[in-house]
């Protein structure tokens, strides 16, 4: 009969889906923002879609990411349980800061999203169409003023190939930096700068409602929905898209690497995550595991080039 009893247990406890990890998401960066939001559409859905029965993000900004960075990798060694999230900007932030903890030092699981750059000014503007904000920046450089995110982030690197396309010198260029979208719109709107350069959804509202006048996007092709010609209609050959990803921690056993994986897949394929981009204006771009490593390889080379030619990175 014990025999029987401890079968029973055992059968039933076979039969049980494994328990779900509960996991801390770390946004390095304030609240707000792209990478807290993607941290908190993360926590949402992993949550509503069963894969975790708790998720907590906590937030540690500063310098681009990296301070969020270097402390998540000294301090979560084989933690199959915690996540960071990251980015292009991150990318750049690594190399302008030159700073001590890379992407190297975490596990690179899977690019989520992707959103494209677009180029604005106020509506008071003189300037209609982006071939005249290129006319005035060939002419006089540094009278054109850029206001957008953290130098050498995605924003900066967009004006830099802008000026690299255009056949300005990129060290010529009048980047002004601002450590919040909030800050960077608000100088824009009071035409405290010549143009802004940021993620469309940043702009959305005030393209929407005609106080900011949308001058071209950063895609490929023309996006569904936005009245705004790309980069390369304008006569550039530039497309930037800003990518979003999750890491995990280092010191994982390939076995935990592949749970983390799993749960991610997962998410991404979800109705709740699905709905959340198309909310945010997000594209899928879900790329994970040694594709993703390989093509991480790839966008930080191609970062580091962008960056000399800015002056920004020797």
């Amino acid at each position: 009969m014990k025999h029987f009893v401890l079968a029973s247990i055992l059968a039933g406890a076979l039969a049980l889906p494994a328990a779900a990890a509960d996991y801390t998401i770390i946004a390095p960066a304030n609240p707000g923002g792209g990478w807290d939001q993607t941290a908190r559409s993360m926590q949402t859905s992993l949550q509503d879609e069963g894969i975790s029965k708790s998720v907590q993000v906590q937030n540690v900004p500063g310098a681009g990411g990296t301070i969020g960075l270097a402390q998540f990798a000294s301090q979560q060694k084989g933690n199959a349980n915690a996540l960071i999230v990251g980015g292009y900007v991150m990318v750049g932030a690594i190399l302008t800061n030159n700073a001590p903890v890379t992407l190297k030092d975490v596990t690179p699981i899977a690019r989520l999203t992707g959103e494209y750059e677009a180029v604005v000014v106020p509506a008071s503007s003189p300037l209609q169409t982006m071939g005249d904000l290129i006319e005035q920046l060939k002419k006089d450089p540094g009278s054109v003023s850029w206001g957008g995110g953290s130098a050498g982030g995605t924003d900066h690197i967009a004006v830099g190939l802008i000026a690299k396309a255009a056949g300005v010198d990129p060290t010529k260029i009048n980047y002004i930096a601002y450590s919040g979208g909030g800050e960077a719109l608000a100088s824009i709107l009071g035409s405290q700068v010549t143009a802004g350069v940021s993620g469309y959804g940043e702009f959305e509202s005030q393209i929407k409602s005609g106080t900011l006048r949308l001058l071209a996007v950063s895609s490929a092709e023309r996006i569904e929905g936005v009245d705004a010609p790309t980069l390369k209609e304008a006569g550039l050959d530039v497309v930037v898209e800003n990518w979003r990803m999750v890491a995990a921690a280092p010191g994982l056993s390939a076995d935990q690497e592949a749970a983390i994986n799993a749960d991610v897949e997962k998410l991404v394929k979800s109705k709740s995550w699905q709905d959340t981009l198309k909310t945010k204006g997000w594209q899928d771009t879900y790329l994970a595991g040694d594709a993703f490593k390989a093509q991480l390889d790839k966008d930080i080379e191609a970062t580091q080039t962008i960056l000399k030619d800015i002056g920004l990175v020797k």
